[in-house]
């Protein structure tokens, strides 16, 4: 699980390419773009645009404007509170959204809360590894009426730090 979401040990391509080709098989991309979050998701959404033949923007933890009028947006995650800043959307275009993680849902929500600032649309959300017990999916239900669609639900040892398949 480490390998995957962090990188350590070092990600092995046969694991992001097995990741990132469920995703495209349970994602309709009925859409004009894949947003994704830099930090550990631009690993995964980059494989995905390749496969889905889509252009890729990118939601950056500081501001990089470069005249197009960048969105941005709080986030409160699990692991950050912040800013995030997104590039490359614009009014009308239809996004699919793809993260490596859901905890929280702080991250998917700033994502979502950007995508309907620049006055473009969520189509799907695709997330490869779902940690449930922090209710993520339902925040971003509950809020939003998007359903996040993942591709393995995990829950986390807290002595261990161990990663165990629960569905």
């Amino acid at each position: 699980m480490n390998e995957f979401t962090d990188q350590s040990p070092a990600l092995r391509p046969t694991v992001l390419q097995e990741a990132a080709e469920r995703l495209v098989a349970i994602g309709k991309f009925d859409s004009d773009k894949i947003l994704v979050e830099e930090d550990k998701g631009a690993i995964l959404g980059g494989v995905v645009s390749l496969a889905a033949n889509l252009p890729l923007a990118v939601a950056r933890w500081y501001t990089y404007d470069l005249g197009g009028g960048s969105i941005s947006v709080p986030i409160d995650s699990e692991y950050f509170a912040g800013t995030l800043y997104v590039n490359g959307i614009e009014p009308g275009d239809r996004v699919t959204i793809v993260d490596d993680t859901i905890s929280t849902g702080g991250t998917l929500i700033a994502l979502i809360e950007a995508v309907q600032a620049a006055g473009a649309t969520v189509s799907e959300v695709l997330v490869a590894v779902e940690k449930p017990e922090n209710g993520g999916c339902e925040k971003v239900a509950d809020r939003f009426g998007i359903d996040v669609r993942t591709l393995i639900r995990v829950a986390v040892d807290g002595e261990t730090h161990k990663a165990y398949v629960v569905s």
